[in-house]
């Protein structure tokens, strides 16, 4: 059974999918979206997906409401820097040296950071393990290294390493 039906739910949820953009439920559409659920579902069968393990999860809730904390709070001060004609910002690039490796943390940082108005993840050197960050307003690098290294990356490796 598994071999028609390696991922029932994703068959099951393509199917519904089928069915609510096409608002229909005739037989034929019945009938096709279970085919587009089944054929998606062996698709996705042939790539090797990694698995990846979470071993705090209440860690992971305490980084959710940190980054959306630090988004609400940089989002404020973006729209000060935009709105206040007087004040400039500083942009400008940093490095940051991440102990990091795990590739499920290191796309999640990815996220948050990007995220966050007013930085961006430019480039991660994996054999080194450098991040390249832009930051709009870049007063202090030490202060934004020592964000990412202790409200970060500390609780990303909590979680998956």
């Amino acid at each position: 059974m598994t071999r028609f039906f390696p991922y029932p739910f994703l068959s099951a949820f393509l199917l519904g999918m089928w069915l609510l953009l096409n608002q229909s439920l005739s037989p034929g559409h019945v009938l096709l979206g279970c085919i587009v659920g089944i054929a998606g579902s062996l698709a996705i069968s042939t790539l090797q997906i990694p698995t990846g393990r979470v071993h705090r999860p209440l860690a992971m809730l305490r980084l959710a409401f940190i980054v959306l904390f630090d988004i609400i709070r940089s989002n404020i001060a973006v729209t000060r820097i935009i709105l206040s004609p007087s004040r400039t910002a500083q942009s400008g690039f940093l490095s940051v040296n991440l102990d990091l490796r795990n590739e499920y943390a290191l796309a999640i940082l990815a996220c948050m950071l990007t995220s966050t108005p007013g930085t961006v993840w430019v480039n991660f050197d994996s054999r080194k393990g450098v991040l390249l960050l832009h930051v709009l307003d870049l007063v202090d690098e030490q202060t934004w290294i020592d964000l990412i290294k202790t409200r970060y990356e500390r609780l990303l490796m909590e979680i998956f390493e």
